[in-house]
């Protein structure tokens, strides 16, 4: 059994289900049609007895493999922003749903993520199974690069970043920077679980296809061996992140304090507040929010949470501010339209920002019956 459509092809193959983001020019960035596939692709094998586990992986340009989802498509929401179309709404009610049925699949999922691993496609990776990355893996969540904040799932992953030597605040830090973890640098932080060489991957997909699974453990157990020598490797080297000032300045109670505690000339804090001066100060300082509060709640909580921010987001009436005075749509209009890189943020210092801008964004537009997202347990 296969379904193609022009950016998702899914294939189902003895027991498995096999799933190829095909959308390479956009590196793979999901739009509504790719999510409402991807819902459901992935509802329908949950209840099929012969699909025992569910394999993604992303293609490039030159063929499969080497980009896995760079997110979601940011042109289509500053489009859908601008005109008022009305289904960015179902875009991330629809995106949030699909993050949440990924993270309680009731078989094994498994993401190759080779590539580029960035915002929408840490939604769709980062509840599997098994997360396997390779040499090439640039895995980041930027969004407050564009004025908006980690959403699909963030506060929940970000806020539960874990390993032997992975900083009590790493969180903080990969949300507020959007600091890129290269290859097997997200292994120290628990946000993958193994590594292989990019070019074992063919034969991997090859392996995969070819065997007739008995179960969907069985599926991950074979994986894991295949990635062993690979894993051990990447545990073994010191990551670029590796900072003893991380949870010193990303412990501080707030933004402000970050920013004060970075004044010293060493190239980390030097390079770190560069990169927080690049963000949206207001989006720091919800982001930062954001991440203590998911660290505190379920998934469900959290993409409930996520789903009322990004309302605001485009619709910041606190603020008198919609469409394209909002932060996120001129955030995206400087990155990805206009591409001139000067976003202009209001306000534009961090030292400005205050609790009354913050706290209305973590407050529901809609009665909890209501919630579009209600139904998430």
């Amino acid at each position: 059994m296969s379904t193609y459509t022009t950016d998702v092809h899914a294939e189902r193959v003895g027991h498995l289900g096999l799933i190829t983001l095909n959308r390479p020019k956009a590196l793979n960035a999901l739009s509504l049609v790719m999510v409402r596939e991807l819902n459901h692709v992935l509802q329908q094998w949950q209840d099929d007895a012969q699909v025992r586990a569910v394999v993604v992986r992303g293609s490039n340009k030159e063929g499969p493999f080497g980009a896995f989802c760079a997110g979601g498509d940011i042109r289509y929401f500053h489009q859908a922003a601008l005109s008022g179309d009305v289904t960015l709404e179902d875009f991330f009610t629809e995106e949030y749903s699909l993050n949440h049925l990924i993270q309680n699949y009731p078989k094994p999922y498994i993401a190759l993520m080779d590539g580029i691993v960035m915002g929408g496609g840490m939604g769709i990776s980062q509840g599997a199974a098994l997360r396997v990355v390779t040499e090439r893996t640039k895995m980041a969540m930027p969004e407050t690069h564009i004025g908006l904040f980690p959403d699909v799932g963030g506060g929940y992953f970000l806020g539960r970043c874990h390993g032997p030597k992975c900083p009590d605040h790493m969180g903080e830090y990969l949300a507020l920077t959007g600091y890129v973890l290269r290859g097997g640098e997200s292994l120290h932080v628990g946000l993958a679980d193994v590594c292989v060489d990019s070019a074992a991957l063919p034969a991997l997909w090859d392996g995969l296809r070819q065997q007739d699974w008995v179960s969907g453990d069985a599926v991950t157990a074979w994986l894991r061996e295949q990635c062993k020598t690979t894993t051990e490797q990447a545990l073994a080297t010191v990551p670029a992140w590796q900072n003893a000032s991380i949870d010193k300045v990303f412990g501080l109670a707030t933004v402000l304090e970050m920013e004060q505690a970075l004044q010293g000339s060493d190239e980390w804090s030097v390079q770190t507040l560069k990169a927080l001066h690049h963000q949206s100060p207001l989006m720091l300082c919800v982001t930062l929010e954001q991440i203590r509060r998911g660290r505190q709640m379920s998934l469900a909580e959290d993409l409930r949470m996520e789903r009322d921010m990004v309302r605001h987001c485009f619709q910041t009436d606190h603020l008198s501010r919609r469409g394209v005075s909002s932060e996120t749509v001129e955030g995206i209009r400087a990155l990805a339209v206009d591409k001139d890189h000067s976003p202009k943020w209001l306000p534009a210092r961090i030292a400005d920002v205050t609790p009354e801008m913050v706290l209305p964004f973590f407050e529901s537009p809609w009665p909890a019956s209501a919630h579009p997202l209600r139904h998430l347990s």
